[in-house]
């Protein structure tokens, strides 16, 4: 299958040149050239498949044309050796607990796959390949420990200084051996520009082979349609039956266009919800039709904090920039830290159910939003533990308990190179490795 650029400014490329590339030489995002819908026998017979068994018939639908089965199989199955377990939490509306995997965070599944299949088109490569990634909190740590010890691979972790929480940086930071963490004095749009200035300096991609692990990357955002597929599929086997409503955090929107790639797939989901902070960017344009890019805004869900979307220019390929075609599919709504601190109280109150900020925005949006006669999963993308200070912040002391996982990633030291915002800085620092 051939990829064309979101800009459409340069020729199509195979796959191998896509995830190799991560961004288009037009600064477009890749897009495969079509999407093959499910035949609706597909959809009777995955409430008797596991997680890993409807992953597998998915990624045949992206990645089938470019890697023999038996491997796809091998890299879908090594990526999927942990769950993505359904939650009740209040009468209609479920939580799909994405944290299971070994960072906690929903983005360990897309990091894990590409880091996989990026390995398998590395084989007999002669040249190192550098990973560049721009970081607002969870996708730093799920690519360093995705690619860590990887042969032939460096990566190269860019994040905001003091804008992560401190499990985040503790678990990409800690690392060593292939992963180098570079502390950006700015916002997490600067690393994103930095990291986007690098894929297209002609000198500097002359001199070394780069690629990105942000859902910019198409191997990186394209397996997250996995787990919309097992929440439909666990559900029908429930026996639950009614109009599926998504609510998804939104903040790069690569979680919530995989979603949409479920839908053209054939996925029965009636809407979807876009969750945000007070980075209001795409809820905005869902309302006015208008989209316009901004600084950033720091808020308790740092991993949203985000004032130019990538993704979103998928969204309007995948859409014909059509706003209102779009927005029949999406509906935004957006909440304050006093909002999102107040649903983290009411829910472990009333239901026992502990939330991270950023499950909470996509919970209350949910339970705003939901009608009769439909079922609503909020995507819970990050554990609760990875944000203790705030979460503890608002339950009290004591609420949250740290998983081994996290203890083990605490007790490492932090090893991070600070660096400006400035380009040229970032270019000679690359050219110097």
């Amino acid at each position: 299958m051939k990829y064309f650029s979101t800009n459409k400014l340069v020729s199509p490329v195979s796959l191998i040149e896509a995830v190799t590339k991560g961004l288009a030489g037009d600064e477009g995002l890749f897009m495969p050239e079509r999407i093959d819908e499910f035949h609706p026998d597909f959809f009777k017979r995955i409430p008797r498949m596991s997680f890993q068994e409807i992953s597998f018939e998915v990624a045949k639908k992206f990645f089938g044309e470019d890697i023999p089965e038996v491997i796809l199989k091998d890299i879908v199955y090594d990526t999927l050796n942990f769950d993505c377990p359904i939650v009740q939490v209040k009468n209609s509306i479920y939580s799909l607990e994405l944290f299971h995997g070994p960072t906690l965070a929903f983005k360990d599944v897309g990091a894990r796959f590409m880091a996989r299949l990026l390995g398998h088109f590395l084989l007999g490569f002669e040249r190192e390949v550098n990973v560049l990634v721009a970081t607002s909190g969870d996708t730093g740590s799920a690519v360093a420990n995705g690619f860590y010890d990887v042969p032939g691979i460096n990566v190269y972790v860019l994040y905001p200084k003091g804008l992560v929480s401190d499990i985040q940086e503790k678990q990409f930071t800690t690392l060593g051996k292939n992963i180098t963490s570079l502390e950006i004095d700015g916002t997490f749009d600067d690393c994103q520009r930095l990291v986007k200035s690098a894929f297209n300096d002609k000198e500097l991609n002359q001199a070394l082979v780069l690629t990105s692990a942000n859902s910019i990357n198409v191997a990186r955002f394209l397996p997250q349609a996995f787990y919309y597929f097992n929440a439909f599929a666990r559900l029908r086997e429930a026996g639950i039956t009614n109009d599926l409503v998504f609510s998804v955090p939104s903040g790069n929107f690569g979680n919530l266009t995989a979603g949409l790639f479920a839908k053209y797939l054939g996925l029965p989901i009636k809407r979807f919800i876009a969750a945000n902070n007070e980075n209001d960017i795409v809820y905005k344009y869902l309302k006015t039709g208008y989209y316009k890019p901004s600084e950033s805004v720091s808020t308790i869900a740092n991993a949203m904090d985000v004032g130019n979307p990538s993704n979103f220019a998928r969204i309007l390929e995948l859409y014909n920039h059509s706003h209102s075609d779009i927005s029949a599919d999406i509906v935004g709504y957006r909440y304050s830290d006093d909002e999102i601190r107040e649903t983290m109280k009411q829910v472990f109150v009333e239901d026992n159910y502990m939330l991270d900020p950023h499950g909470a925005i996509g919970y209350r949006a949910l339970k705003a939003d939901l009608k009769d006669g439909e079922v609503g999963v909020f995507l819970e993308t990050a554990h609760p533990a990875k944000f203790t200070e705030t979460v503890e912040g608002v339950l009290g002391k004591g609420t949250v308990v740290l998983p081994e996982k996290l203890e083990a990633f605490m007790k490492g030291k932090k090893q991070s190179i600070p660096l400006g915002t400035d380009f040229n800085g970032f270019k000679q620092y690359l050219l110097t490795k």
